[in-house]
């Protein structure tokens, strides 16, 4: 390929960057996950293209009868960035063209506005003024993404100086000069009081699209979230001070819905579950679960039976995830349903609804969050210090996420639930060796929520063989530096572990919906 043909790309993007792309996005859709598990995408709550993304170039009208040529080739590099993220990505892109006046911009915004776009990608296609790019931003009230890309990594700068006509040239130039508005876009920003970000690179680069790709994803958990029903099935654990929450704050910051379920509700549903139902659960139990001979048949059909019923009330609340604690009166139907939950709140949580125990609101919504980005996302706390080997002892009793599980999780039974009324069947599981994210979803002293991460390995090791998920984790800080940074953050003692290290996607995310993020 020639310096002229390089220096061109404007007209060959469709043919080149086309070609290339296809090689492209099939790695997208796995940079866009890079670091996490191949878990299921969130079943059943939101088909990714459904997720709306609005996008726009800018240009400045007064180079188009100067410069034969330039604005078909901007307007073919701001197709190719179209047609990636529609491929790609598989979100629906709202496309509002070149704009390159302030009529236009008018015109994008209320686009966007009647599309209702979650996020919006700004593409600098050449100098253009910002006087185009504010009324859309401030319209449309969403946030806003400056991609600042390239056409090619260097102009050939022999090729260039040989051409003899000024005119040619200065067109050429413009054709790479994204970075120009770059500050007075930011500028501008900054002045009107509109948060932005920037994703720097060339059409291309396959960091810069990993980049846009966790926008995109951010995007879509985002909006998982606002379609997300909560459901509060009983009371917080007594005494657990650092678990009570504002449903209020968790609904107005997140877009959920909160419903609060009656123990009595799903009492009745359990009466009415029926042998045939049982049946099938017990075989699905048997598949997911290594049940070990100690495992009584009657605990199992209890067990069994509580799942059936769990179900139930999952399919006609329409939730999404799930807070739970109940204790009941000694010998009660209450007492009976509470101590047999475990197996089937592991399997709802295998399937996308996450069931955090103890009533915990706000580690439920964490759940929920680990598990839309296909991460995971089970139950945890510290469990002990092991300093010989600089690893911490992370699990929590009841429920796992068994589809990050290490091996097939045992189904045990214990003599008694520590803490907590009652006996019956339990979950014990290790989270998968290899990267793994832990999240805290905090409540601030002034109110606020902020996400709270650290990335670490989940290591093999011996673990406590006591009925529960627990895993052994290394973290960068090592065991003092990484207790003491965490807690100094004022979390709640529980959080969520999934697989993969997601910190720069969940940050996307903080950002989408304007909450405060914090990496340890």
């Amino acid at each position: 390929m020639t310096s002229r043909t390089k220096i061109h790309s404007g007209f060959l993007s469709s043919l080149i960057l086309t070609s290339t792309f296809i090689f492209l996005i099939s790695g997208l859709a796995l940079a866009g996950n890079t670091g996490a598990p191949n878990v299921q995408a969130a079943k059943g709550e939101l088909n990714p293209a459904s997720v709306k993304i609005g996008l726009f170039g800018i240009g400045l009208n007064t180079y188009w009868g100067q410069f034969a040529g330039l604005r078909d080739r901007l307007e073919g590099y701001l197709k190719t960035i179209e047609t990636r993220l529609s491929s790609g990505q598989g979100c629906q892109v709202i496309s509002a063209g070149l704009v390159d006046s302030v009529d236009k911009a008018r015109e994008a915004a209320s686009l966007f506005k009647a599309r209702e776009v979650r996020i919006i990608f700004l593409y600098v296609s050449t100098y253009a003024l910002s006087s185009t790019v504010l009324p859309v931003v401030q319209e449309v009230k969403v946030p806003v993404i400056v991609l600042n890309l390239q056409p090619a990594p260097a102009i050939d700068y022999r090729w260039f100086n040989s051409l003899g006509d000024r005119g040619k040239m200065t067109g050429e130039w413009l054709a790479f000069c994204q970075a120009c508005s770059v500050p007075e876009i930011a500028n501008v920003f900054s002045r009107a009081g509109i948060d932005f970000h920037l994703v720097t690179g060339t059409l291309d680069d396959p960091e810069a699209w990993k980049e846009i790709g966790e926008w995109v994803e951010a995007a879509r958990v985002a909006e998982i979230l606002g379609r997300t029903t909560l459901g509060i099935l009983g009371h917080y654990y007594s005494g657990m001070l650092d678990v009570y929450s504002d449903p209020t704050q968790l609904a107005a910051s997140l877009g959920l819905h909160i419903e609060f379920l009656e123990m009595a509700e799903l009492k009745v549903l359990r009466q009415k579950v029926t042998r045939k139902e049982i049946e099938a659960k017990i075989k699905e139990m048997q598949a997911t679960f290594k049940i070990l001979p100690e495992c009584s048949p009657a605990e199992i059909e209890r067990a069994a039976r509580t799942a059936c019923a769990l179900d139930r009330l999952v399919a006609e609340k329409n939730l999404g995830c799930v807070a739970y604690y109940y204790e009941g009166t000694p010998g009660s139907e209450e007492e009976d349903i509470v101590t047999s939950m475990i197996a089937g709140n592991s399997l709802l949580t295998a399937r996308h609804v996450p069931m955090a125990g103890e009533g915990e609101l706000k580690n439920a919504v964490a759940m929920k969050i680990m598990d839309a980005f296909g991460a995971g996302g089970s139950f945890t706390e510290f469990y002990a210090m092991d300093f010989n080997e600089g690893v911490v002892l992370m699990g929590h009793d009841g429920p796992g996420h068994v589809g990050i599980a290490e091996g097939q999780p045992l189904l045990k039974p214990l003599g008694v639930f520590h803490g907590k009324p009652g006996r019956g069947l339990s979950i014990e599981m290790k989270v998968k060796n290899g990267p793994v994210t832990l999240l805290s979803v905090v409540q601030t002293r002034n109110g606020e929520l902020k996400l709270l991460v650290a990335e670490g390995e989940s290591v093999p090791g011996p673990i406590l063989e006591i009925g529960n998920t627990n895993s052994r984790y290394k973290f960068p800080l090592g065991v003092k530096g990484f207790i003491e940074a965490w807690s100094k953050e004022g979390p709640a003692h529980h959080c969520a572990v999934g697989l993969g290290h997601i910190a720069s996607k969940i940050q996307k995310l903080a950002a989408i919906m304007g909450l405060k993020f914090v990496r340890v």
